[in-house]
C-alpha cells in the first residue's frame, strides 16, 4: 500500500510540471514580444525631424545689424543764468523756432535800473576823461613851458646884470657888495630855471602819460559796469542757439527759474542720428558714406540712412567704436529718442559658401558647428569658420565645401549620432 502510495504521488507531481510547461512557453513568447514592440518604439522615437538643405554658393554682401537710439542733429537745453520769475513765455511745446528768436523774458526791471545806474556812472567817466585829456594835461605842459621860458629869461637878465656890475666894479666904480647881491641873485635865478625844467620834463614824460592812463583807467571801469549790468538784463531775454522745434518747455508764466535749471529744450530733428558702438574689427570695414537701412517701430519698410561719422577713438570703457547712421527727418515722421535696430552695408564676397544663420551653433566658447546629415540618416557636428552674413545667410570660410547636407532647423541641442529624417521639424523635436 505504501509503495502504490509513493507511486500516485510521484505520478501527480509529473502531471503537475506537464500542466505548467505550456504557460511557461506562452509566458516566454509574450515577453520576448513585448521586448520586440518597445525596441521598435524606441528606434521610432530615436528619428527627429529635421529641415536639411546643401549649403548656396553665391555673392553675399555683409549687413552688420546693431541696436541704436535715434538722436536729434543738435539739441539746447537752455538754461538761464540768473533766478527770477517768468515774466512771458512766447513758445508753447512743438512751436518751430529760428536760431536767435526771443523764446521767453524774465523779470527784469530791477536789473534794468541797476543798468540805467551804471550807464550814468560811464558817461560821467566819458566827460572826465574828455577834461584830462583834451584840457587838463594840456593846459599842465603849457603852464610848465612858460614856466621855463619865464626862468629862462630871468636867468639871462641876472646873468647880463653880473657881468655889467662884474665891469663896474673892476673899474671900481661901486662897491664889492653890490656885486655879490647880483651874483646870489644870479644863483637864484639859475636855481628856479633848474626847478621849471625840471618840472616841464616831469609834465611832457611821466605827469602826462599817468594822467592818461588814469583816467582811461576811471572810463575802462565804468564802462566794464555798465556792461555787467547790460550782461544781467539780456540775461533775462532767453533766445534760442539754433533753429529747431521746443521739444520741453516745464515751466509756466509766474514760476520762478533758477540758474543752470532747464527752462526750455530746442532739438533740431531735421536728421536723425543713429549711434551705434561696433567692434573696432567690424568698423574697420567701414567707410564714411556706407548705406545702410534702420528698422524704426511703427515704420512698415526699412528707412534708409548713411554713415556720417565713424569716431577715430576707441572708447576706453567698452573697447568699442561709435558709428553715426544720419536719417533724412524734414517731413517730422520719426522721433527722437526712439530705440531702433540698424544694418549697415559692408563688404561682399562673389563666391561664397553660405547657409541659413539659424544652422550654425555656438558653443559657450565661441566655436562655430554646423550638423551635417550623413548618408545613413545620422547626424554629426561639424566644426566651421564664419564670415561675413547678410541677417539671413552666414558665409562658411572653413569646415564646408557646398556638398554636405547641413540642418537648417532643428539642430539645436541635438547629439552626436542621432537618428534624423529630413521634413519639417516640429516644436517637441527642437525642444527634445
Amino acid at each position: 500500500m505504501k509503495n502504490t502510495a509513493r507511486l500516485f504521488e510521484n505520478t501527480s507531481r509529473t502531471l503537475a510540471w506537464a500542466g505548467c510547461i505550456p504557460v511557461l512557453a506562452m509566458t516566454v513568447t509574450l515577453s520576448l514580444g513585448g521586448c520586440k514592440n518597445k525596441a521598435a518604439d524606441a528606434e521610432a522615437q530615436t528619428l527627429v525631424a529635421v529641415e536639411a538643405e546643401k549649403p548656396e554658393t553665391g555673392e553675399i554682401s555683409e549687413r552688420i545689424m546693431a541696436d541704436a537710439t535715434l538722436s536729434p542733429l543738435s539739441q539746447a537745453a537752455i538754461s538761464p543764468k540768473i533766478s527770477a520769475p517768468v515774466k512771458t513765455f512766447y513758445v508753447q511745446r512743438g512751436s518751430k523756432v529760428k536760431e536767435g528768436q526771443l523764446l521767453a523774458v524774465l523779470e527784469n526791471r530791477d536789473l534794468a535800473a541797476q543798468a540805467l545806474d551804471t550807464k550814468g556812472q560811464f558817461t560821467s567817466a566819458q566827460a572826465t576823461y574828455e577834461m584830462q585829456t583834451k584840457s587838463q594835461v594840456p593846459e599842465d605842459a603849457a603852464k610848465a613851458e612858460l614856466d621855463v621860458a619865464q626862468a629862462q629869461a630871468q636867468l639871462k637878465l641876472q646873468q647880463e646884470i653880473v657881468a655889467a656890475r662884474k665891469k663896474l666894479f673892476e673899474e671900481g666904480a661901486i662897491p664889492g657888495r653890490d656885486y655879490d647881491t647880483a651874483v646870489a641873485a644870479l644863483v637864484q635865478s639859475q636855481a628856479a630855471y633848474d626847478v621849471a625844467a625840471n618840472h616841464l620834463n616831469s609834465v611832457k614824460k611821466v605827469n602826462r602819460t599817468a594822467s592818461l592812463k588814469s583816467a582811461e583807467g576811471q572810463l575802462s571801469s565804468a564802462e566794464g559796469k555798465y556792461q555787467a549790468a547790460a550782461a544781467q538784463v539780456s540775461y533775462s531775454e532767453i533766445r534760442s542757439p539754433i533753429s529747431g522745434v521746443v521739444t520741453d518747455r516745464p515751466l509756466f508764466p509766474g514760476e520762478t527759474v533758477t540758474a543752470g535749471s532747464p527752462l526750455i529744450t530746442v532739438m533740431d530733428t531735421s536728421a536723425l542720428i543713429a549711434k551705434v558702438h561696433l567692434a573696432q574689427i567690424v568698423v574697420q570695414r567701414l567707410a564714411l558714406g556706407n548705406e545702410a537701412q534702420i528698422m524704426i517701430p511703427g515704420v512698415t519698410d526699412p528707412v534708409p540712412a548713411k554713415v556720417t561719422l565713424i569716431s577715430p577713438a576707441v572708447d576706453p570703457g567698452s573697447t568699442t567704436v561709435e558709428v553715426w547712421l544720419r536719417v533724412d527727418n524734414a517731413a517730422g515722421k520719426y522721433k527722437a529718442g526712439t530705440p531702433v535696430r540698424v544694418a549697415i552695408a559692408g563688404r561682399s564676397v562673389p563666391q561664397a559658401v553660405k547657409v541659413p544663420v539659424a544652422a550654425v551653433i555656438t558653443a559657450q566658447d565661441g566655436g562655430k558647428s554646423v550638423m551635417v546629415v550623413k548618408a545613413d540618416s545620422t547626424a554629426h557636428k561639424v566644426k566651421v569658420q564664419t564670415g561675413i552674413t547678410d541677417g539671413e545667410d552666414i558665409q562658411i570660410t572653413q569646415g564646408l565645401n557646398g556638398s554636405e547636407t547641413v540642418v537648417t532647423n532643428g539642430a539645436y541641442a541635438l547629439e552626436e549620432g542621432t537618428k534624423v529624417k529630413i521634413g519639417k521639424a516640429d516644436e517637441g523635436d527642437e525642444k527634445e
